[in-house]
């Protein structure tokens, strides 16, 4: 078949991926004139490894590993711990924190030169029995079997779909930096994650001496931005416990980055006809799981699944991808809405849950792991 994809982020090259190797004729189209490589570290967790290894990608020599997450009060206490090297053994793929841009070249890497048409934005979708059109703003078009939208938050491909309002602003909002910022677990296989009645703090190894932070703050897209938001962040966050102070003290205005957390709410079916969606584009959330490339990454496994089962009808296969994802996207996007990353649960009753209690949760979120799991039970 031949595929459109709109957009070359993770959920685009992973599509590509997938799609190449089951023989497909694949054509991406971004709107940014060049591969993007802003943005900071994300996590891939076991489920987004696997499908990476299943992928041919392979992540050696780039991040951190991550073995533990430590939640804290804002006062150093110790809420609860959760052991992700058990999920590795259990699984066989870490987790692992990684700058977004490497992510996206090793992804890139090995893919056909000129697959990813630069510069051109969706401006309408048409679609009939034959196939599906897409008309980009500069009047050009394209015409292919099927058409992935993988165009993220903004999706145009979405709005094609749904039409406009399906995506609102969530409660929180996130100023972050990645920078080579000295503290006790900049070179461990340790994440912090601290709340306290200001917000919320997470401090991640991203390796190569670079430290992800980050402090969520309760936002509205009609508050207006502070003038100067390191300072403000000083005063908000800099009376906690070490090490938060000295993060903020060595942090720089030109290290920081805000972004509005958004959601939506998952649709049973997100596609129409001969056009579905992976990603954001799908299922906006809150940052707060840490599982939105790892999501997207379980979209471009399952899409890839489902094609190749063929039938003389492709949109059929299209809502099949569609109904195999949502109960773990629903489940993901449904945790992340109530943001655990803010919780302030009592130590003494958050120590309750059992430190290897990701490893099931991880689970439940994916497609990857529990076929895996099914295939040697």
């Amino acid at each position: 078949m031949d595929l459109l994809v709109i957009g070359a982020g993770v959920g685009g090259l992973a599509v590509a991926r997938v799609l190449l190797a089951a023989g497909h004729r694949v054509r991406i189209f971004e709107q940014a004139p060049a591969r993007r490589t802003a943005g900071k570290a994300l996590l891939v967790w076991s489920n987004g490894n696997a499908v990476l290894n299943d992928l041919g990608v392979s992540l050696d020599g780039l991040g951190a590993r991550i073995d533990r997450i430590d939640a804290l009060t804002s006062g150093g206490r110790l809420r609860m711990s959760m052991d992700i090297a058990h999920a590795a053994d259990r699984y066989g793929f870490p987790t692992q924190a990684i700058p977004r841009r490497d992510l996206l070249e090793r992804l890139a890497d090995g893919l056909p030169d000129g697959l990813v048409h630069y510069g051109m934005t969706c401006r309408s979708v048409t679609q009939d029995e034959n196939g599906v059109t897409v008309t980009f703003t500069d009047g050009s078009t394209a015409t292919g079997d099927l058409l992935i939208g993988a165009d993220g938050h903004h999706s145009a491909v979405r709005r094609r779909l749904w039409g406009d309002g399906a995506v609102r602003p969530a409660t929180f909002g996130t100023w972050q930096g990645l920078s080579p910022i000295e503290t006790p677990i900049t070179d461990t296989t340790r994440h912090l994650m601290i709340t306290g009645r200001e917000g919320a703090c997470g401090l991640m190894p991203a390796g190569g001496g670079l430290l992800q932070w980050w402090f969520d703050t309760r936002w509205s897209p009609a508050a207006p931005r502070p003038a100067a938001p390191l300072a403000e962040l000083r005063r908000r966050f800099g009376h906690w416990a070490s090490p938060v102070p000295e993060v903020l003290a060595a942090a720089t205005e030109d290290d920081l980055e805000f972004f509005g957390h958004h959601w939506n709410k998952v649709r049973q079916v997100w596609g129409e006809g001969r056009v579905t969606l992976v990603g954001d584009a799908a299922h906006t959330m809150p940052p707060t799981l840490g599982q939105g490339a790892n999501q997207t990454l379980e979209d471009a496994w399952v899409l890839g699944q489902e094609l190749a089962k063929g039938g003389d009808d492709p949109a059929v296969r299209l809502r099949a991808y569609e109904k195999a994802r949502y109960p773990h996207i629903a489940l993901v996007s449904r945790m992340a809405k109530r943001n655990p990353a803010n919780w302030r649960t009592p130590p003494l009753l958050a120590r309750l849950i059992p430190e290897t209690a990701q490893t099931t949760m991880l689970a439940r979120f994916s497609n990857r792991l529990t076929a895996t799991a099914a295939q040697s039970g």
